[in-house]
């Protein structure tokens, strides 16, 4: 089935990352996976709000910080990080990859 291409966002990735501190000061760290993935696994010090909850759970996060949206594998964020920077005005940008290339990258991850 054909599926349309979104709009590139500003995107990053996680090789790119400080390993020592890879979410830059003054960030947050947006996970938009659902629970389970979340429960599996995810970056010290995220922020979890899932991609179906963000449009009424938006306002728990800083405007005024930029955000790195992480998701599974970078489909999901990428949707997430479009969102946040045209209809609710942040500075967010994708995790590509997901916590899959956070992983690969020798990132911590909690559970």
């Amino acid at each position: 089935m054909f599926q349309p291409m979104l709009p590139e966002v500003p995107s990053v990735h996680p090789s790119e990352l400080d390993p020592t501190s890879p979410v830059p000061e003054g960030s947050v760290l947006l996970d938009v996976r659902e629970q389970d993935e979340w429960d599996a696994g995810h970056a010290p010090g995220a922020v979890h709000i899932p991609l179906s909850d963000l449009p009424a759970r938006f306002a728990e996060l800083d405007a005024e910080s930029p955000v790195l949206v992480v998701c599974h594998s970078g489909g999901r964020s990428a949707r997430a990080t479009q969102w946040l920077n045209e209809a609710a005005g942040f500075e967010a940008t994708n995790l590509e990859g997901g916590i899959l290339a956070w992983q690969s990258a020798g990132l911590p991850v909690e559970r």
